[in-house]
């Protein structure tokens, strides 16, 4: 592969890679709504309750989508004597088997969703939601393996959120809806999204041609997908799994408030699936003409570009902290120490998730054992730090800072193995770090914490805004070269007029 060529696949990442970074600003303006009407309306205990149930339900249905979510591009690649649709309708069939016996298997024992024992008829339809998300999964990875990019935006930044947000505000309203409106509220969000990823993905596909499913292909399909299925739910649960140690160790108000501070905290941590979906097919043609320089460069190059962004929004929401999870109400200012631990975690996890984007295709199960052990760890470490805040007779927040501080830990040590094992495979070296972060955090901490000597109003008006100018002037400056201000180049035709074409559909 020719220098230009690997231009255009670094074109291609970051083509992929704006359309859903603008997703993720329409998705935290969509979430912030969300957060405001669930911690005001239905209370900390109700919020903890819904966020416990949450957790298994997304762990079970990324399971049940068969590690097509990354694996699918590779089987589209490698299987181009099958017509595509016929690829992506086995992984379809195959996840929707998985999912109802799920669905099925939680209606009927659904005391794992619901820890604390409080659940109500309405509660235990939340199950529903495992087949659609499995599903969603599996059509918006066919679309971004044709590098549309604009579908997963409308899916999971417009739709899914606005959705949840209007709907759990007006369940709340509605007699006999009141206790369980944030599970139906999530419900109807993910079928709504997933209604949007089927109309492209008919429309891109259409109908399978001569398709007749086969029971030993499809074996084999679960056979190679249980690594890359397994890899993606650990990756998934390590920022779940506290959650569901805190349902068994902590109370429901206590649950609440973490998951507050996790979905702020989550939202920077959608810039690094900003570009997963178009990496995945970029690295998998870059393998099959063992071109490892180029992937080692976009991995590195696409690392910084989430840690740069990462670190600026976890300053402007970290800094403010307390006047931010105030909003929600006076209940949830004790988590605040939580929510820059998360912060800090999704800074630190960025090459991990680079790196695994390479090692899922060229070492899947030393992935996977890397994975396993992270999360291990991470369970051990956690359980550990919230029985040491209990000998030491510490109140609630403290488990969930506790909570918090095992997954950075946990996160960082991920990213350095995985970063080590990545550049022994490839002979190139995955380093993420630039000097130029330091300079842009440290101006933008000492605006920040001028900022919190303003009104509370005004913290939160002015002092973001300013956070975040000061930090991207000084990265923008000192630490972007060319290359990297391809980012912010106007989209060209590159890497073809189909794909593009693609990408506008």
């Amino acid at each position: 592969m020719n220098s230009a060529t690997s231009d255009d696949d670094l074109s291609a990442i970051a083509k992929g890679g704006k359309q859903n970074v603008l997703g993720f600003l329409l998705r935290l303006l969509a979430r912030i709504p969300f957060l405001f009407i669930a911690g005001r309306l239905y209370g900390v205990s109700e919020v903890g309750r819904f966020a416990s149930a949450l957790v298994l339900v997304e762990l079970v249905a990324l399971l049940c989508s068969m590690g097509e979510k990354r694996g699918l591009a590779q089987r589209l690649s490698d299987g181009e004597e099958q017509h595509p649709a016929n690829l992506v309708y086995d992984g379809m069939l195959l996840a929707l088997i998985f999912s109802s016996i799920a669905a099925l298997f939680f209606w009927l024992v659904p005391a794992p969703l619901f820890p604390a024992g409080q659940y109500s008829e309405l509660d235990r339809l939340i199950v529903l939601a495992i087949p659609a998300y499995a599903l969603t999964e599996i059509v918006l990875a066919a679309q971004a393996y044709k590098y549309d990019i604009a579908t997963t935006v409308r899916a999971r930044a417009v739709v899914e959120p606005w959705t949840i947000s209007i709907m759990a505000g007006a369940f709340f309203f509605i007699p006999g809806l009141t206790e369980s409106g944030l599970s139906m509220a999530y419900l109807v969000s993910i079928y709504a999204g997933l209604a949007v990823g089927l109309w492209a993905f008919f429309r891109s596909y259409g109908r399978p041609v001569g398709w007749r499913p086969s029971p030993r292909y499809m074996g084999r399909i679960t056979l190679r997908a249980l690594p890359l299925a397994t890899a993606d739910a650990i990756e998934w649960g390590t920022r779940r799994v506290d959650i569901f140690i805190l349902g068994f160790f902590a109370a429901p108000s206590a649950v609440g408030v973490y998951y507050m501070a996790q979905q702020l905290a989550s939202l920077p941590q959608k810039l690094k699936t900003s570009f997963e979906p178009i990496l995945g097919p970029v690295i998998t043609k870059n393998l099959k003409t063992k071109n490892y320089a180029a992937i080692a460069k976009q991995v590195c190059q696409v690392g910084f570009w989430i840690i740069a962004a990462q670190a600026g929004i976890a300053l402007a929401l970290g800094l403010p902290g307390e006047a931010i999870m105030g909003l929600f109400g006076p209940e949830y200012v004790g988590g605040t120490g939580a929510l820059a631990f998360l912060l800090a975690a999704e800074v630190v996890a960025a090459t991990a998730v680079v790196s695994e984007a390479v090692l899922i295709y060229v070492a899947r199960v030393r992935n996977l054992w890397i994975s396993i052990g992270t999360i291990a760890f991470q369970a051990i470490l956690t359980i550990v730090l919230i029985q040491a805040v209990v000998a030491n007779d510490y109140g609630e927040p403290y488990k969930a800072a506790a909570a918090a501080i095992s997954l950075l830990v946990a996160l960082a040590v991920a990213s350095l193995v995985k970063a080590l094992l990545l550049t022994k495979i490839l002979g190139h070296g995955i380093n993420n770090w630039r000097w130029a972060l330091v300079y842009a955090v440290a101006p933008a901490v000492l605006v920040g914490w001028l900022a919190t000597h303003l009104p509370e109003w005004a913290e939160l008006a002015f002092g973001i805004p300013l956070i975040l100018t000061t930090y991207g002037f000084v990265i923008w400056k000192r630490g972007f070269g060319p290359e990297d201000r391809v980012l912010f180049a106007r989209s060209k035709d590159k890497p073809g007029k189909a794909e593009a074409a693609a990408v506008s559909e």
